[in-house]
């Protein structure tokens, strides 16, 4: 059978793919210690909450309405609409329901943003997404239809007390010309937990509105929800900015569920291709959503049930973690959002690869760092050193698999 091009890039095992691999093989065998896959933690208050939604919604039709009709391609109107009055009224945005489309999960809307952006031009120049700085997102790393659509950039690294270090923009570095399409940086950041600074935000946005860009933001983790993110920080969005953000962390990653907050010529081009490619998004998401909207639920159990499970669970997590490596050339990335950890072990005498080989050997699923240094040709000793932590499990499983990685973590420097 003969692919064609677009068919023989889309086949490769890539890096998204074996991390949902582990994470479905992980569900199905017993005992494995999920320390890997982005699902979200199953939050008590969360799941009794959405039961009761679900119930309500059943018995006044919402529901049954949801999964009998189509929407339109630009996605539930009366989510968008809500949408937009919430974040018009909170924020003082100056957006209405033609900034907002919907999409069938996030990894589809940046699917569809970084295509519509990057790649062969009409006038058949090659343009990327500039990554201001990797580690970045693994699922963007085989987003493109075009091969080598992504340039990216080392971080400043500081190191701070108690074994943590952070991640920090390197603005000295930073290179915007011609080739550049879009600025795309998740706030918070996965793998990292990284977030970053409101100066940092600003210095993107000058730098893509200099160069007629976008500037991209993946929200998906962020303010104002799931508000899984422990710093202070100012929320943004501007006509030059394309805020992408999701249901699946509110605790809802089943309803493939993705917003994208643009301008209007944006947000008619994402309609254009979910009605080319999808007809419309599912409706089921966007409906519980609305209901928690109208019900004034949305913000407030983000930031008061979400936030500081996460929070807590972070920083228990740290605590084992630490308890259990002693090691001196072992770092953790500053927890400022998201639901994992970054693990640094300088000095490694083996790739991350090769520890996550012998860890999945353990029935430990992590995720190794090499994935996530997406847009860089040259080989950074660092990019081999860190790996990926879910930090959602319950507590006896993370001392568990803590306690494996720590074993396996000593058994490769001792055999340097």
């Amino acid at each position: 059978m003969q692919f064609s091009k677009f068919g023989e890039k889309f086949n490769r095992y890539s890096g998204i793919t074996r991390l949902m691999d582990d994470l479905n093989d992980g569900l199905r065998t017993p005992g494995a210690i999920m320390l890997g896959g982005g699902n979200p933690a199953a939050i008590p208050e969360m799941l009794d909450y959405f039961s009761q939604t679900s119930s309500e919604m059943l018995a006044n039709g919402e529901l049954v309405a949801a999964m009998a009709n189509y929407d339109g391609p630009q996605g539930k109107d009366a989510f968008i609409k809500s949408l937009a009055k919430l974040l018009r009224q909170t924020y003082g945005w100056d957006i209405s329901e033609k900034n907002i489309s919907l999409s069938n999960g996030s990894q589809s809307g940046f699917f569809y943003l970084f295509n519509l952006f990057a790649g062969k031009q009409p006038d058949n120049s090659h343009k990327k997404i500039l990554l201001p700085l990797a580690p970045e997102y693994i699922g963007y790393g085989d987003a493109g239809i075009d091969d080598d659509i992504f340039i990216s950039y080392h971080p400043e690294i500081e190191l701070l007390d108690n074994g943590l270090f952070k991640y920090h923009v390197d603005f000295e570095q930073l290179t915007v010309d011609e080739s550049v399409a879009a600025i795309c940086a998740s706030r918070p950041t996965n793998p990292t937990g990284n977030v970053l600074t409101d100066e940092e935000i600003h210095k993107l946005d000058q730098l893509a509105r200099a160069n007629n860009i976008p500037l991209i933001i993946d929200n998906a983790y962020g303010f104002p929800f799931p508000n899984i993110i422990f710093e202070e920080i100012t929320p943004f969005w501007n006509e030059n900015t394309i805020l992408c953000m999701s249901l699946s962390k509110l605790g809802l990653p089943g309803v493939r569920c993705g917003i994208v907050i643009a301008n209007e010529e944006t947000t008619q081009a994402l309609t254009n291709m979910n009605g080319i490619i999808g007809l419309a998004p599912g409706s089921i998401g966007p409906s519980i959503a609305n209901h928690m909207i109208e019900k004034g639920d949305l913000l407030h159990l983000s930031s008061n049930v979400i936030k500081p499970f996460y929070a807590q669970k972070s920083q228990r997590a740290i605590e084992l973690l630490q308890q259990a490596i002693t090691d001196t050339r072992f770092r953790i990335h500053k927890p400022e959002g998201a639901i994992f950890l970054w693990l640094w072990f300088d000095e490694l005498p083996i790739t991350t690869m090769e520890l996550y080989n012998r860890l999945k050997a353990r029935g430990v699923l992590i995720v190794p760092g090499e994935y996530f240094f997406i847009g860089q040709d040259d080989e950074w000793t660092h990019a081999h050193q860190c790996l990926r932590m879910n930090y959602v499990q319950n507590d006896d499983d993370m001392k568990k698999g803590i306690q494996i990685i720590a074993e396996e973590v000593k058994k490769a420097y001792q055999g340097a």
